[in-house]
């Protein structure tokens, strides 16, 4: 069975190559070019380079020399247009729009698990393979075993068709058995850093690079408790809701917390305190809804961003959206997040946050 597995550069695709090797797949590599290199530097808010080599083909060198250990051919293909039409555009629309996007999920959804396996088919693929921490389990979708790594979340607009065709060889490994394996074969990647940003443009100044595609409008910082002025925002796209650090009110010691935004009079809200009434709400409306499991409940539990416990919820589904409650208040629900739902182990489906509520209202701050 040939298998084609996108080949990062990263640890975690090199030793998913190692396993499906010693599984006793006929396994190729394909490197994904994504962002255009030529427009990677300082003015874009680029860290600096070491060896004028940016960090796109870092990774293709180390991608390169992980292949010819394993003894894999390795393929590159550009996908840079794609990723700009249908995830970085769709990343500035919803900024416009003072919400909260994850480019790393439509990434996934549209370049990763579309254009990515289509280009796999072509090239003979009996499946696809990532680095994911992930797991398919007698068709089931499953979090990865390790809780601190798990990325059902970011997985979860992929169609139920293409999971079908997907394996995830690392699902079943915690990170340390990862580093264990690229170490005892001495790869590339065996202590390389993990990459973080944004997919597939990495680490940056996200200020100054934002600045070359959206225009800063400042405005009043607002406290909604008692209508002041507290300060001047830089932007109302660089915040988001619960956030405390950044704010530039002298005086309140990291006390105020962002609660929300008014787009026409450019207001940015914020609140006193961890607590406020402000940032809690206790149900939320989710559209665009990918639903991956083979059952509908109607209670189970979600995430409403990455690095966040389960919450219980119940869900009413209608035609083009599912109304979720939750069992308690919840903190810092933010519109243009996703919303991923939960049984257990597995992962539902999930969608994108488009209104917030309390009180079976919708929110004049959100």
């Amino acid at each position: 069975m040939k298998v084609v597995i996108g080949i990062s550069g990263g640890v975690d695709s090199s030793v998913a190559a190692i396993k499906l090797l010693n599984q006793g797949y006929e396994v190729i590599g394909l490197f994904m070019r994504n962002w255009d290199a030529s427009i990677n530097n300082d003015i874009l808010g680029n860290p600096t380079l070491n060896d004028n080599i940016c960090p796109q083909e870092k990774d293709y060198n180390d991608a390169v020399k992980v292949c010819k250990k394993l003894n894999i051919p390795l393929y590159r293909v550009d996908f840079v247009k794609e990723y700009w039409d249908y995830v970085f555009t769709y990343f500035l629309d919803e900024l416009k729009k003072g919400r909260t996007p994850n480019p790393d999920i439509m990434c996934n959804k549209y370049i990763k698990f579309d254009m990515f396996y289509k280009k796999a088919l072509e090239m003979g693929a009996d499946y696809i393979a990532t680095g994911h921490y992930a797991r398919i389990d007698n068709g089931v979708f499953k979090r990865g075993v390790d809780d601190n790594k798990d990325q059902t979340y970011f997985l979860s607009q992929v169609p139920k068709d293409v999971l079908k065709k997907v394996l995830f060889p690392i699902g079943n490994l915690n990170k340390s058995e990862v580093r264990k394996i690229a170490l005892e074969y001495d790869l590339e990647t065996a202590s390389k850093k993990d990459s973080t940003g944004i997919c597939f443009i990495g680490e940056r100044n996200i200020t100054k690079f934002l600045e070359n595609y959206l225009p800063n409008i400042p405005g009043d910082i607002i406290d909604i408790d008692t209508n002041k002025k507290l300060g001047t925002h830089i932007g109302l796209m660089y915040y988001t809701i619960g956030q405390r650090r950044g704010l530039n009110i002298g005086g309140f010691d990291n006390r105020m917390f962002v609660v929300g935004k008014d787009l026409d009079k450019n207001i940015l809200y914020v609140a006193l305190g961890d607590d406020n009434e402000y940032l809690y709400t206790d149900s939320c409306i989710v559209e665009d809804v990918n639903w991956i499991s083979d059952n509908k409940y109607t209670e189970c539990t979600a995430k409403f961003r990455y690095r966040q416990n389960d919450n219980d919820v119940l869900l009413e589904f209608h035609d083009d959206f599912i109304l979720v409650k939750y069992k308690q208040k919840v903190k810092a629900v933010t519109p243009g997040q996703a919303c991923v739902f939960y049984k257990g182990d597995e992962c539902l489906g999930g969608g994108i946050i488009k209104e917030v509520r309390k009180d079976n209202k919708k929110l004049w701050y959100l």
